[in-house]
């Protein structure tokens, strides 16, 4: 503590303490607890008054405020009467006025006490409220598909054609960058391995048969999942915060079918063609490196991988690719409808969505693997 500032305490005989403030009472200074002056006060039953000798008090800010709010504190537990007369005129005012507008309730930190287990509990608890609303969302997203197919779903086709021009067009830069560069790294790694066997050939049909069942549609998705399922959760959670959705609602739309279903249908029909695309741009990656590494001609390269590739791998990289493009825009929306009513909440919900997206698109991609597999596809 510095010594620019210090307190002393003369006891009286009539039950009386007098405290001594001295020097400059200071924040940069540091501040003085009561609890200091508790052990110095002693624990006398015959000490029933307080009073103040600031006399040597040369300066003083907010810190002796929050000393004399303590000791005030102190006081009241052991029922010592406190005379702020001694203080300065100052000092008692932001006195009087600290006294007069109590604390708010929760403006403090508390300390997290929990026990693990209740820990365990809460999260358990959160798990199953978070089961039961994505449920619920699946739900609700089922009687609206059924509305649309009823003809009597209400939304707008402008948004819809906006919404397939961002999950479409503006997509194809970044899905040829990652699908070329995929197309070559597998048939790098694959030319590396056959080339020691004189198999070059079968570069193509490595990849393009991996880019035809997998690889096309995964990465399609992965790449919409981090651009086009954030951006959703973001929209929709910016909404919420500003309260457009429960205008919606109290307007008389569903917000499922005005906000959720067009960004559902866009994906749909907007993944299958990036599929289709990041297939041919990851065949042409792989026919670079053949072309360039193992001495291949374009002709036999192409002539190879159509060959290998079959109408059913085909039609199966498809199929998965518009199956992502369902889990990507429901994982989207919902995080953007759980979205919270703060601005950090929306990045929060935009996380969530892809982390949701991608892990759901890997969850899917072995179930289709399993079940291919068992239909002999």
């Amino acid at each position: 503590m510095s010594e620019e500032s210090s307190f002393t305490v003369s006891p009286a005989s009539d039950g009386t303490a007098v405290i001594g403030l001295v020097g400059a009472w200071r924040l940069i200074g540091g501040l003085h607890s009561a609890a200091d002056l508790q052990g110095r006060l002693g624990s006398s039953a015959n000490l029933k008054r307080i009073t103040f000798d600031t006399r040597n008090l040369t300066a003083w800010d907010s810190s002796i405020l929050t000393f004399l709010i303590q000791l005030s504190e102190l006081c009241r537990q052991r029922g010592i009467t406190m005379d702020r007369e001694g203080l300065p005129v100052g000092v008692r005012k932001l006195f009087d006025l600290a006294e007069a507008v109590p604390e708010r309730k929760g403006a403090r930190r508390e300390t997290d006490k929990t026990t693990w287990l209740e820990q365990i509990g809460a999260s358990t608890v959160g798990a199953a409220n978070s089961l039961v609303e994505m449920l619920s969302f699946l739900g609700e997203m089922t009687v609206t598909f059924i509305a649309l197919l009823r003809m009597k779903a209400r939304y707008r086709a402008s948004d819809l054609f906006l919404l397939i021009q961002q999950c479409g067009a503006q997509a194809l830069p970044i899905v040829t960058l990652i699908s070329f560069l995929v197309g070559v790294i597998l048939a790098f790694v694959g030319a590396v391995q056959l080339k020691q066997f004189g198999a070059q050939i079968y570069v193509a049909d490595l990849v393009g048969i991996a880019m035809v069942r997998e690889m096309g549609a995964m990465m399609t998705g992965i790449i919409m999942a981090g651009r086009t399922g954030a951006a959703f959760a973001a929209q929709l959670g910016t909404m919420k915060v500003t309260q457009e959705i429960d205008a919606f609602t109290t307007a008389g739309f569903s917000p499922l079918e005005f906000l959720v279903l067009p960004r559902v249908m866009a994906l749909i029909l907007m993944m299958p063609l990036l599929c289709l695309y990041a297939d041919f741009v990851g065949v042409i990656g792989g026919a670079v490196i053949g072309v360039g590494m193992l001495d291949l001609s374009w002709t036999t390269y192409f002539r190879e991988t159509a060959a290998a590739i079959t109408l059913t791998d085909l039609f199966g990289g498809i199929f998965k690719s518009s199956v992502y493009g369902v889990l990507i825009a429901l994982s989207g929306c919902l995080r953007g409808l759980q979205c919270g009513n703060s601005s950090s909440a929306v990045g929060d919900a935009a996380t969530s969505a892809v982390v949701t997206g991608i892990v759901a698109i890997v969850v899917a991609c072995g179930i289709f693997a399993v079940v291919f597999y068992i239909l002999g596809i």
